[in-house]
């Protein structure tokens, strides 16, 4: 095949001749194991190979990556297994190719979880060598300029995913050119007759426009000769789907979009870009608000640029970017630049290359962490995703987060545990709430406290993958332990049923019925208990049978009833109060378990519950301790006279009793002189509320007071 011809005198440029040959070896390899295969246009498979092979050599990528781009497919779509690779070609073109690999051998359950799951795996290949996702990279863009042989409803398929997945991680990884041409084409074929459109429309615009742009240029070029910068300014064209998507996010007519000039200048150092701005400003006025400096900050992908908008000639804006040719590579290139231009001197790519591994280390902290595929997924779209600020700590390191963090997202950046303990924020030296949204250029300070632990309530407002993922892992570790401990109260309710001593219950029968659940260890069968998974006494029963016995999980609960379950109010996550009845200390309740989520504790007449139709095997006695802790939600209803100063006096009453109120809410009927009132209260006990309802029932407009239990 001449291409192959053509390949390899290619490579002859940057590899040694041992190396070429080894990329020569696994070309032939890999079209003897294809061979008789053909793709859907009708060629021989070995051309896609081939072509994914060649875009990565213009990134000058190293011959192991060549050889296991060219071998990419050989293990999905032929006998060859990972072993007969590795021995041929080594343990690390061996990886490679394994990670490229589709993992068509797992059954889904969904469209959706085959892609998340496709997609963690390709990301933590990625985590151990940052060569699988540029061969995967290379492999999608390919087929994305085939993707014409494919039905229209795999093009289309093919395309969202592209756009969705791989376009950010191209992004992330600073693959700007990559990244342009795979939106482009993702649009082309998620919107044919929109793109055939705008191509027409930015084909005939850039005829029209080319006189004015090349007097911009001249007058630009002109203005650094006076000033003595030896700059390259060039026009900057913009991509079909960038203008498509700020048409969309804008509102923007083709015109408006399209009537925006576009240069970029490449100078020699970073202190020539602010003396080129300088010129620049000079030469048209800056737009207030649209300068960004990318060079003293640069994106968290390594790019490096100053980014302004000025009013150009005849009013139009004109958008300039301003880097020195080093930057310029990394902008282009991203990662790839560290194999592309590692030969070239004076181009430190060290900082790109440490932010890369940064990320890339992260997703491997919070797969660890993530419970599943799809949640994986939810914890790093942010990340891949970014609309970034930069944020400065205490010692003024500038820190980069999404658009949208808050100041727990900033707080676990710094570090897990000032995350963990952190109660308040000072930004930019006044005290602010947690859920703060941070904006660019904030000065940001986390106050901690020993005690503090994660709310679940932050899962609700943090945007970064890593809070997310941090907050998860460390609250189904918290819902473990505790549940966990009402596992082992209940246990101890049914061993004393069946008149066994816990401390009988010898370690080596614990060990064997952990073996028999397929459990992990005697906690997770404590924990089985504490959600509902497993029944107390049935644990019991299996203990406390002979050795080699049969257990039997739907045997009928011991005639003997255990005592009831002692609540102290302080239990955490594994006991919850019913919000249907609000049970407060004094009142008669019973536990339910709801699987899964510990015992709910309802009122016994709960009409809730009685709705529920709950079998009794999911019922626990349960009873107040006399020492009961800390405080409970209760509710108030008031009939009262409407008149001005009302409300204060009630809530007056209420506070002289002792009591806190956490909701108010009224409603007034039509015409009625009388208002209907709820009070959310926080209290002790049954006497506690009694003395408020007392001190409501002594003011004179008060006409009836009672408990709301819904």
């Amino acid at each position: 095949m001449s291409e192959i011809a053509e390949f390899t005198r290619h490579l002859g440029h940057y590899l040694a001749p041992p190396d070429v040959a080894l990329v020569e070896r696994a070309f032939e390899y890999s079209e003897s194991a294809h061979r008789g295969q053909f793709r859907k246009s009708g060629e021989p498979y070995i051309t896609h190979p081939l072509a994914v092979a060649s875009i990565l050599s213009q990134w000058r990528i190293d011959a192991q990556g060549l050889a296991a781009a060219l071998l990419h497919d050989v293990m999905e779509d032929t006998s060859v297994t990972k072993t007969e690779i590795e021995t041929t070609f080594g343990r690390p073109v061996a990886e490679m190719v394994d990670g490229v690999s589709k993992l068509d051998q797992i059954e889904f359950t969904s469209t959706e979880e085959a892609q998340a799951e496709n997609f963690r795996k390709m990301l933590l290949a990625m985590a151990r060598d940052v060569r699988v996702i540029l061969i995967k990279l290379a492999d999608r863009l390919h087929n994305m300029r085939t993707l014409d042989a494919m039905s229209p409803a795999n093009r289309r398929r093919i395309a969202r995913e592209t756009l969705d997945i791989y376009a950010p991680i191209a992004n992330r990884l600073g693959l700007n050119a990559l990244y342009q041409e795979l939106q482009d084409l993702s649009f082309k074929h998620l919107h044919p007759m929109r793109y055939r459109v705008l191509s027409a429309a930015i084909k005939a615009a850039r005829g029209n426009r080319r006189e004015v742009m090349n007097r911009l240029l001249d007058a630009i070029r002109d203005g650094y000769h006076k000033a003595g910068i030896h700059a390259s300014v060039t026009g900057r064209e913009k991509t079909v789907y960038s203008v498509y998507k700020k048409m969309r996010e804008k509102r923007y007519t083709f015109s408006q979009v399209f009537d925006i000039y576009g240069v970029r200048v490449l100078v020699t150092d970073p202190t020539s870009c602010y003396a080129a701005l300088g010129v620049l400003h000079a030469l048209y006025k800056p737009i207030p608000g649209k300068f960004k400096d990318y060079v003293a900050i640069p994106k968290a992908n390594a790019y490096q640029s100053l980014h302004t908008t000025m009013f150009g000639p005849f009013g139009t804006p004109l958008e300039a970017q301003i880097r020195t040719h080093d930057m310029h590579r990394i902008a282009e290139a991203g990662v790839a630049a560290h194999w592309l231009y590692k030969t070239h001197g004076g181009v430190d790519l060290a900082e790109a290359q440490r932010e890369t591994h940064r990320w890339l280390q992260s997703l491997l902290e919070i797969q660890s962490e993530s419970g599943d595929s799809k949640e994986f997924l939810e914890n790093i779209k942010g990340d891949l995703f970014p609309d970034e600020i930069y944020v400065f700590t205490p010692k003024g390191k500038i820190m980069a987060l999404p658009r949208g963090a808050t100041a727990v997202d900033f707080a676990y950046g710094v570090h897990t545990d000032i995350g963990h303990h952190c109660v308040a924020a000072r930004i930019n030296y006044e005290l602010l709430p947690l859920r703060t949204e941070l904006k660019n250029g904030d000065h940001v300070e986390i106050l901690t406290a020993p005690t503090a632990r994660p709310n679940p309530s932050w899962l609700s407002f943090v945007a970064t993958g890593k809070a997310r993922s941090r907050i998860r892992h460390y609250l189904k570790g918290l819902q473990q332990k505790e549940s966990a401990a009402l596992g082992e109260r209940l246990l101890n309710q049914a061993l004393a049923t069946l008149k066994v001593e816990p401390d009988a219950v010898t370690w080596d029968r614990w060990e064997a019925l952990a073996k028999e659940y397929g459990a992990k260890s005697q906690l997770e069968i404590l924990a089985d208990i504490g959600v509902g998974k497993r029944l107390s006494f049935v644990v019991a029963q299996a203990l406390t049978r002979t050795p080699g016995g049969r257990g039997d999980e739907g045997a009928a609960a011991p005639a003997a009833k255990a005592g009831a379950l002692s609540l102290r109010g302080v239990e955490g996550v594994a006991i919850q109060y019913g919000k249907c009845c609000r049970p407060i200390p004094g009142d008669r309740i019973v536990g339910h378990f709801r699987k899964g989520q510990g015992l709910v504790v309802h009122l016994t007449d709960c009409a809730t519950l009685r709705k529920q139709r709950v079998d009794a095997a999911e019922l626990v006695d349960v009873e107040w301790a006399s020492d009961v802790q800390g405080v409970f939600d209760a509710g108030i209803r008031v009939l009262v006279s409407d008149r001005r100063g009302l409300l204060a006096d009630l809530a007056t009453a209420i506070a002289d009793a002792d009591g806190n109120i956490d909701a108010i809410s009224m409603e007034k009927p039509d015409g009625a002189g009388v208002i209907a009132m709820f009070f959310g209260v926080q209290v002790r006990d049954r006497r506690h509320l009694a003395g408020i309802m007392r001190n409501l029932r002594r003011i004179p407009d008060v006409r009836r007071v009672q408990r709301a239990r819904t």
